[in-house]
């Protein structure tokens, strides 16, 4: 009789294990698409100066709230994901021109130009040089997107692709692009220079490429010439200190780690012949290379060190980050130089970014950006849930390519003022 009168009770039992779950499910959700975070506008790392004013006065976006789509765009982790597997929506065709240059060592060196599509703001001839992230090359649908917003802004965009990351592109020495190799965006930057003659630089890196340009422009003064300002988005600052947290589970950097690492060891080995083949004349540091070794390799570091490092004569791997890091290149950039990072990129921890912070503490050229959304090259806009063409990223790198130019052309006409007012006297 009291198990007949107790019968009643489990359904409502049921319905409260039902609701524990859903509950349950929601406070993921919400933990994991970080739905509670606010949006605001990026904080800014800078020192006062006439240029720093006028930066903020010229670009909206660095006062303006970045606001992510509100579904997903609030985790670093989404935005990374859709970065790297599907680049962008509804990403344009720029139609360019490969050029080739054969490099001192025999390697065949290719970027992409696009010619603008409209004046620019200030008339002048603009060229961006364009260094894509690890891997990347111009077919990229970030690099397109963005060079089609740059074009229709009035800049000549020149776009690296680095050494092996074309599929349809062989190898014709045995070396491919590497950390911080700066000598195929080297060349790419005196062809234009060599062509047009009367243009003026902005350079812009993405993540991987953000080290390249950095270390190239702080290389020598030379590599500063006819250059008006530099954008690095997304980079690391140190490899060397990057590599303990890239180890880590933390922010699921092991796991991207291991990602990287699976694609670099693919695009190695489709050129396996051109790098390791008994044919090529190698050199004596890649002659003792285990390719056992890589196969086995589940860390961007073990690749670096099997086979990356050997390419320039490396002899360790600490040496090999240390002197392909732009870290001990920063201070020697004398240009307008801003860097921008985001809080939740889970591929850059947290403590590297102490590396922008004390450079725009000391250097009245620096601006370090950081929004506390958009990932890892994410920075994805929109409403709820479909992210628009173009993202953030992209229209903060021309508005403040614009402002610079700006700038120049402002201190140019008072100089010319004051030249004229000296030759009344």
């Amino acid at each position: 009789m009291n198990a007949m009168l107790e019968t009643p009770e489990l359904p409502a039992v049921f319905d409260g294990v039902k609701l524990a779950a859903v509950a349950a499910v929601l406070y993921v959700i919400v933990r994991c698409l970080n739905l509670k975070s606010p949006t605001a506008p990026p904080d800014l790392y800078f020192q006062d100066s006439g240029l720093s004013r006028f930066l903020l006065k010229s670009c909206p976006l660095l006062t303006k709230e970045y606001i992510p789509p509100l579904i997903w765009g609030k985790s670093g982790h989404i935005q990374t994901a859709l970065y790297g597997k599907m680049g962008r929506v509804r990403s344009p065709h720029p139609y360019g021109h490969r050029k080739f240059i054969t490099m001192s060592d025999g390697a065949t060196s290719t970027f992409d130009l696009f010619e603008p599509l409209a004046e620019h703001c200030v008339g002048d001839d603009i060229t961006m040089v364009i260094c894509p992230g690890i891997a990347n090359h111009s077919e990229k649908q970030y690099i397109r997107t963005f060079v089609d917003y740059a074009q229709k802004n009035g800049y000549r965009c020149a776009v690296l692709n680095h050494l092996g990351a074309l599929p349809n592109i062989e190898l014709t020495s045995p070396r491919m692009f590497t950390y911080g190799c700066t000598w195929e965006f080297g060349a790419m930057v005196n062809y234009i220079k060599k062509t047009y003659p009367l243009t003026q630089l902005v350079v812009v890196g993405f993540s991987l490429g953000g080290n390249i340009v950095c270390k190239y422009l702080g290389e020598t003064q030379a590599n500063q010439e006819k250059v008006l300002c530099c954008v690095s988005v997304c980079q690391g600052y140190s490899a060397l200190r990057a590599q303990e947290t890239f180890m880590q589970w933390d922010q699921c950097r092991r796991f991207y780690n291991f990602l990287m690492a699976d694609n670099m060891k693919k695009i190695i080995l489709s050129h396996r012949q051109a790098l390791f083949g008994d044919h090529v004349k190698k050199p004596q540091s890649l002659e003792d290379t285990d390719l056992s070794r890589l196969y086995t390799a589940t860390s961007l570091m073990q690749v670096d060190d099997n086979v990356m490092r050997k390419f320039h004569g490396y002899n360790s791997l600490k040496e090999y980050y240390e002197e392909e890091s732009c870290m001990r290149y920063l201070h020697r950039i004398y240009v307008p130089l801003m860097l921008v990072n985001a809080a939740d990129d889970p591929l850059v921890h947290e403590s590297l970014l102490t590396i922008p912070k004390s450079l725009s503490e000391k250097r009245e050229n620096v601006m370090f950006v950081l929004p506390l959304h958009g990932g890892h090259l994410g920075f994805f806009e929109g409403s709820v849930l479909f992210p628009e063409p173009l993202t953030w990223m992209d229209k903060l790198v021309v508005e403040y390519a614009n402002a610079i130019c700006q700038w120049e052309r402002n201190k140019l006409q008072c100089s010319d003022t004051e030249q004229v007012e000296a030759d009344l006297e």
